[in-house]
Order: C-alpha cells, then structure tokens, then sequence
C-alpha cells in the first residue's frame, strides 16, 4: 500500500507519498520504520517533529497520493491541489480526513543510510544522485480506524 507520511501541526505541515517502511516491535515498543530521501521537504518535518504519522487511503484516493507524491510542498499547496483535508490526532500529528487508517508515531530515531554499510552493490544503483535516505524509527502511539 502507498501511504502518505505527514509531520508537522495543523497550520503547517507537509506529506509526502512513500511505499518504503515497516512495522514491528523494536526496544520492547511497537514501531514504524519509514525511509524518507533528505531531498524531499518531508524530511525536513520529520527531523524537525517529535511526531509523524502514516495515513493509509482506499484505492479510490491513488490519485491524491499521486499528486502528494510529485509536487513539492515547497512550492506548492499540494494538500489542497489534492482535495486531501488534513486532521490533528488525538494522540499528536496530522493525519487526513480521507484516510481508512491513521498511525501516530513519537520518534525514537534517526539515521542516514551509509553507502559503506551496504553488504550487496546492487542497492547502490538506487541512489544516482547520492541521496541515501534518512531512516526515522517511531514508536506507534495511536491507530486509528475511519468510522
């Protein structure tokens, strides 16, 4: 599923579509795991933030999420562009009206990926520009289910 990773408040913030984590137990704690390229204007929000959050939509929003995917934030209200609403959660962070599923995170870490640590050649053919993604690892505090 793509999903939408979001960090900042309610009057500003920013998301953009991603299809890279993963959730599991990590330090005793239910996590999420997202990798976001530091050239993206999410990230910025995301380092910046002590919360993220991942919005999961129905198949009927793919083209939202596309939108979110490719216009930057910087130049552009793509949230709005999008016809996307964005929602405070209870727990901390912004997720969307529209979506099926919200997951509030608190984060626990940050890291850049590191060329040197890749144990196959291969994975460096997904990095052209040299722009290794910034890994960010968030404890969940919150799901929440559309009603």
């Amino acid at each position: 599923d793509w999903m939408l990773i979001t960090a900042g408040s309610t009057d500003h913030f920013n998301t953009m579509t991603a299809s890279w984590g993963g959730l599991g137990v990590l330090w005793n704690k239910p996590v999420a795991t997202v990798y976001i390229r530091p050239t993206r204007y999410t990230d910025e929000f995301v380092q910046k933030n002590e919360m993220f959050t991942l919005s999961f939509f129905e198949e009927k929003y793919r083209e939202a999420l596309t939108l979110c995917g490719t216009l930057s934030g910087r130049d552009k209200d793509k949230v709005s562009i999008s016809g996307l609403h964005g929602e405070p959660l209870p727990t901390g962070g912004v997720s969307f009206r529209e979506a099926r599923l919200a997951i509030s995170c608190r984060k626990l870490y940050q890291d850049a990926l590191k060329p040197d640590h890749f144990l196959d050649p291969a994975i460096e053919k997904n990095y052209p520009g040299k722009d290794y993604h910034h890994i960010y690892i968030g404890q969940i505090t919150g799901v929440f289910l559309a009603p």
